[in-house]
Formats: C-alpha cells, sequence, structure tokens
C-alpha cells in the first residue's frame, strides 16, 4: 500500500496533497517505480532521476491544458503514474500494455509522441505559437535531457525560440555535467532569486530609470548588461542559452522539491522563453542504478535486494555481439577500419571496439544526421568508416545518406542494427523500413544476413566493396551457429539456392529465411515440392537466380521483415515486371501498411505471419486460390 500515492488518479489529485507531503510521495513513486520495473523490465535510471522534476511540474502546471512534452520518454514513467495510467503500469512495454514512451493516443496529458530524442523544443515551440494564436494564456513546457541536447534539432529550435520570444519554457534535465556544491548552491540561490516577480519588476524598472538619465544612460545599462551577463557566466553554464535569447535559471538541484516548486511558480510569470537547468542523479534511491546507470538505461527482469538481472540463460551470441567481435577481428588487420557510433556504443556492440582501438573510435552523440557525413568525411580521405546505428534511427539522417555518401559515392559502411520487429520499445524503435527507404538510392549496396555466421562475411564484403553499403540485422541472439574463422567477401548481388522444388519458391531475405526454411519442411511434408532461395541482397537481386526460380514454379513467395511498400517483395516484382514474367504469380509476406506495437518478437512475427506456420498458411492459402495474378496490370 501506498499512503499518497493510492490516492492519486489524475494530476488533480496531485494538487490536494500539502506541499511538506511531496518529498514523501516522491519516496513512494520512487519505490512503485523499483519495484514494478524489476518485475517487467523497462528504462528505470533516467526515470528514479526525474520523480521530483514531474511531482513538481504537475504540481505547479494544469495538465492537459498546460503542454508537456517529454523528450524520448525514458524520462517520461512518473509522468504516466501522475496521469492516471498507474494501475495498468505493470503493462507498460507488455503485448497490448501501454507504451514506454508518451503516446497521444494513450492519454490527453500526452501532449506529444517521443520516442526518437530531440524532437520535445520543437514541439513545444510549435505548441507556444499555438497558445499564442488562440490567445489561451496556458503554457508549453519542454523537457529535455543533456544526451538530447547533443542532437543538432533541439538547437535549431532553441534558436527560432529565441527569434519568436513565445512563452516556452524549456526544462534540461541534466544527470551528467559535473558542477561543485558551492558553485551549484549559490547559483541556485540566485537563479531562485531572479525568478521572482520583485526582482523581474525592479530590473524592469531600473532599465527605465538608466535609459532616461542623460548622455551617460545607455552606458550606464550597457556596463550593467555586462556585469550581469559577466556573473551568470561565471557562476553558471547559461551563457550560451542567454545568447540565444532564453532566460536562464539555474543550475538548481533537481531532487529538492521546494526549490523546484518555487522556481516553476516564478518561472509561470516570465514572459518569452525561459530555460531552467535542472541538475538530476540517474538511478537516484537506488544504489545498484546509481553506481551503474548505464545498466539500468534499459534493463530487463531484476532482483531488488541485489540488483542482478533475473530469468536470463546463456544462450547464442547476439548479433550486435557477433558484429562487434568481427568488427574488432578487421580491424586488427587493417588500420584503416574506424568505428563510428551516435551515443550507442554499447547497443550497438562497439565498446570493446573503443577499447581496443581509442584512436580510430569516434561517439559523435546523438546525431546521426553529423555521424552519417562525418563518416563520408573519413572515406573521402582513405579510411573504411563502420556507422553502426539502429535502423530506426538511420531514418534522421536519410539526406546525409543520400547527398553526402551515395551521390558521392563514398565507401561508407552502414550496419544497421535492429533491423525489422525489435520488441518492447514498439513503433518507435521497429526498424521496419531500412530496405525501402535506402534501396532506391543509387550506389547503394542494401544486404541482410540469414544468421550470424553470414553476418561476419557481410561485414567484410561490405567493408572493401569500395561503394556505399547499407548491412542490416536483426536484434536479439543469433541461431548458436560456429562461427567461421576464416571471413571471406562474398560475391555483391549473389544469393543461395537452399532448397530446390517446382511448386512455390520461396524468396526470403535476412532473418526470415530460417522459417522460410522451416515453412520449406512443413510443405515438403504436406506435398508441395518448394524452392527456397535466401536472396542475401535486396540491391542489388540476384537476378539470374530468382528469375530460374520463378520460370521453374511459376509461383513466387517473397518474405521479409520490412514494410511491404516499397520493400524486398516490391524489388522482386520489379524484377519479374521489366522482364516480362507477367504470368508468375506473386505473394508478398512483410510488415502492412500500419505501424506495429510493442510485444515480444516470436509473438508479432506469429501475429504477422512471419514464422513457419504463418508462411505455410499463406502459402498453402495462394496456392489453392484460382485466379490471382499479381502482375496482371504489367501486362
Amino acid at each position: 500500500m501506498y499512503k499518497l500515492l493510492d490516492t492519486i488518479t489524475g494530476p488533480a489529485d496531485l494538487k490536494n496533497i500539502p506541499r511538506e507531503e511531496l518529498p514523501g510521495l516522491a519516496d513512494e513513486i520512487r519505490r512503485f517505480l523499483i519495484e514494478t520495473v524489476s518485475q517487467t523490465g523497462g528504462h528505470l535510471a533516467s526515470n528514479l532521476g526525474t520523480v521530483e522534476l514531474s511531482v513538481a511540474l504537475h504540481y505547479c502546471f494544469d495538465s492537459p491544458a498546460d503542454k508537456l512534452i517529454w523528450d524520448v520518454g525514458h524520462q517520461a514513467y512518473t509522468h504516466k503514474i501522475l496521469t492516471g495510467r498507474r494501475e495498468s503500469f505493470h503493462t507498460q512495454r507488455q503485448y497490448k500494455g501501454i507504451t514506454g514512451f508518451p503516446k497521444r493516443s494513450e492519454s490527453p496529458h500526452d501532449a506529444f509522441g517521443a520516442g526518437h530524442s530531440s524532437t520535445s523544443i520543437s514541439a513545444g515551440l510549435g505548441m507556444a505559437a499555438a497558445q499564442d494564436l488562440k490567445k489561451s494564456g496556458n503554457r508549453a513546457i519542454a523537457v529535455i535531457g543533456d544526451g538530447s541536447l547533443t542532437g543538432g534539432m533541439a538547437y535549431e529550435a532553441l534558436n527560432q525560440a529565441g527569434h519568436l520570444k513565445k512563452n516556452l519554457i524549456v526544462v534540461l534535465n541534466d544527470n551528467e555535467m559535473s558542477i561543485s556544491k558551492n558553485v551549484g548552491a549559490f547559483s541556485s540561490f540566485v537563479s531562485r532569486k531572479m525568478t521572482g516577480s520583485d526582482f523581474r519588476k525592479l530590473k524592469k524598472e531600473m532599465q527605465g530609470l538608466l535609459e532616461n538619465i542623460p548622455a551617460i544612460g545607455k552606458d550606464i545599462l550597457h556596463f550593467a548588461r555586462r556585469a550581469e551577463n559577466s556573473l551568470k557566466g561565471f557562476l553558471t553554464p547559461g551563457m550560451l542559452f542567454e545568447a540565444l535569447g532564453f532566460d536562464y535559471i539555474g543550475p538548481i538541484p533537481g531532487h529538492d522539491l521546494p526549490q523546484l516548486l518555487e522556481v516553476f511558480e516564478n518561472v509561470k510569470g516570465l514572459e518569452g522563453p525561459v530555460l531552467v537547468h535542472v541538475m538530476t542523479t540517474k538511478g537516484k534511491g537506488y544504489q545498484p542504478a546509481e553506481e551503474n546507470p548505464d545498466v539500468f538505461h534499459g534493463v530487463g527482469p531484476f532482483d531488488v535486494a541485489t540488483g542482478k538481472t533475473t530469468g536470463g540463460k546463456p544462450g547464442a551470441a547476439s548479433y550486435t555481439g557477433v558484429f562487434g567481435a568481427t568488427l574488432v577481428k578487421l580491424a586488427e588487420e587493417d588500420e584503416k577500419i574506424i568505428a563510428i557510433t551516435a551515443a550507442m556504443p554499447d547497443g550497438t556492440g562497439l565498446t570493446p571496439f573503443a577499447k581496443r582501438f581509442p584512436e580510430r573510435f569516434f561517439d559523435v552523440g546523438i546525431a546521426e544526421q553529423h555521424a552519417i557525413t562525418f563518416a563520408a568525411g573519413l572515406a573521402a580521405d582513405g579510411f573504411r568508416p563502420v556507422a553502426a546505428i539502429y535502423s530506426t534511427f538511420l531514418q534522421r539522417a536519410y539526406d546525409q545518406v543520400f547527398h553526402d555518401v551515395c551521390l558521392q559515392k563514398l565507401p561508407v559502411t552502414m550496419a544497421l542494427d535492429r533491423g525489422g520487429l525489435v520488441g518492447d520499445d514498439g513503433p518507435t524503435h521497429h526498424g521496419t523500413f531500412d530496405l525501402s527507404y535506402l534501396r532506391h538510392l543509387p550506389e547503394m549496396t542494401l544486404m541482410a544476413p540469414k544468421d550470424e555466421n553470414e553476418l561476419q562475411h557481410m561485414l567484410k564484403t561490405a567493408l572493401y566493396a569500395g561503394r556505399p553499403v547499407a548491412l542490416r540485422y536483426p536484434r536479439g541472439a543469433g541461431y548458436g551457429l560456429p562461427l567461421d574463422q576464416e571471413l571471406k567477401a562474398l560475391e555483391i548481388g549473389r544469393g543461395e539456392l537452399l532448397t530446390e522444388g517446382d511448386d512455390v519458391a520461396i524468396v526470403a531475405i535476412g532473418s526470415t529465411v530460417y522459417p522460410a526454411q522451416e515453412a520449406a519442411k512443413l510443405l515438403e511434408a504436406r506435398g508441395i515440392r518448394t524452392t527456397v532461395v535466401n536472396a542475401r541482397f535486396v540491391k542489388p537481386l540476384d537476378r539470374e537466380l530468382i528469375l530460374s526460380a520463378a520460370r521453374r514454379t511459376g509461383c513466387i513467395v517473397t518474405v521479409e521483415e520490412n514494410a511491404l511498400q516499397g520493400g524486398f517483395g516490391s524489388a522482386v516484382l520489379e524484377l519479374l515486371a521489366d522482364e516480362g514474367l507477367t504470368a508468375v504469380r506473386v505473394k508478398r509476406i512483410g510488415i502492412p501498411d500500419r505501424f506495429i506495437e510493442q510485444g515480444p518478437q516470436p509473438q508479432l512475427r506469429k501475429d504477422l505471419g512471419l514464422d513457419g506456420a504463418g508462411i505455410v498458411a499463406t502459402v498453402e492459402a495462394f496456392l489453392t486460390a484460382k485466379g490471382q495474378t499479381a502482375l496482371s496490370l504489367v501486362k
């Protein structure tokens, strides 16, 4: 039982709690978070760091009339708990449960959806402009972490916000910067006093008085402003934000509720853009998370007493791990190989590379656009850069892939981790569009391995192709196959014939190859002889192999863990159309034209018909259907 938390079903209930009892509520929320996430897994460390901040924001502002915009969502768990989702919180990131991120359709208190980073200030500014146009008097508050502030989009928004002078409040949740206690405490004291209405009124009156002093008034005012800025620059890191047109407040301690409440109450009365710099501690209140915030950033179920994860069993190496180990192996032999990550060294498997070759490893922060053009610059000067980026995050750098890599024919390798369905993080993180958004780019080579052993050969292929290459592989463990010790480059555009049959050909790519083989065995038992092709390459396609299978069977089924629109199956259709094989019947299996919610990968694949049984059902229905000619419009 939770004495205070149990009384809250929405922000209005929060406001009924006396201020002096709010620290006790924060303790209860923190305990609830630890107990719940220990059972379900989730993003713990960053959310433990924003408990008091979330309480203060909801206590001082009136959501949903006032718009709270959370960047990324890794810091919004307390927000969800305070806005009516405590009873369902145990379902967060679970199949058919609530999401781990803000989602507009989930609650009116989720003002803006967020899964990728650095978007909150832009969205908040848009809402601030909307409130101004509607003359509503409500406020827009964008909460952004210091990590997200490394994204260029955040600075574009800050720049315009300073120009527009709308009533936007930006809260910088800083859980990394080190500021000494003396400077931080004094700066906090000064900042709180500077937000008070009496101080602001006095400042404006003094400004008017000085301006009206004949001859010397403006000079004195200029000197006073320089002195004020010099003091701020000495005591705080706020000069950058002041230069962008913001009133800078902070840094203030982010776990001191009385100070947070005082600052936010004062800030509500300020006109124009304001940035409140709040210092928080990742994992606050739970020692294992405070000591290892990276481990508890995204964690599976764990034992609260020890902090050790539960339920995990040794198994096959992950694709990410095989990629990282293979890159180290190749870099041992080639000093021109460079590794680049966008703030994800652990998530992309590059930590071993960073330790082994620190001078050849670059973490550019949450800046995928910069990462790709930075890689292009390295490639232009003779190196072999590998940019390891989650598939869904490479979407943010589409123009750089086109303009800076492909157009200039630069040998950049893009290692796309989390290609396909990723599971618990849902639609913002599923990498289900990369085959579609990359394959139409000239000069691009695009491939996906059927297993972890093929992955290591494809990585060598990509590094020595002498051209732009995207290598896409799934999240999770491989098949436990032995890994070849000698790496070999594959022939570009050459697939692999796995089985031969005359009734139907299943042409699969990447993670769908093994399910296709499983389906072929089940179909064989039912008297349906199946050809199975591991395409390997989405671009260029193995024209000879696919056309041969089409002519042999007259019936093609493509399988991919990607959007059907413009994906691998579309490429096969285009090939058959170009060759005039309009009599060949084609069925495509893949991701339908909708966003896929969160859930375990096996469950999602089952739902979408991407597992062996699903492929069998689709093939049997396809073969028994009459009068279906997928290419009839091409005639």
